[in-house]
């Protein structure tokens, strides 16, 4: 899966028009959910819950253009506890 930096900025483009303060506002909000939802999955150790919150991360990733996120999110769910699953979630956030 190929890395676009400018998949969510794009995104937000098209939604909200040229608004750069808006723009970097909804990206932060993004960047921020993201966030606590891969913080509950890596709390967590209920199987139910890792895989609620990474569909919602997936969720998360796909309304914004993150696609990359948005598989890893999805393969994620199906492997709840899995620590590579984790690493490479952790990562993708990172590089947004």
């Amino acid at each position: 899966m190929a890395y676009d930096p400018g998949a969510i900025d794009a995104t937000l483009a098209a939604a909200v028009g040229d608004e750069p303060a808006l723009i970097a506002e909804l990206r932060e909000a993004f960047l921020d959910s993201a966030k606590t939802n891969l913080a509950t999955i890596e709390k967590t150790r209920d199987h139910a819950v890792w895989k609620d919150a990474s569909l919602r991360l997936k969720g998360l990733a796909a309304s914004f253009g993150a696609i990359r996120l948005m598989a890893l999110a999805g393969e994620a769910a199906d492997r709840p506890g899995d620590p590579e699953a984790l690493r490479k979630m952790r990562r993708a956030i990172e590089r947004l």
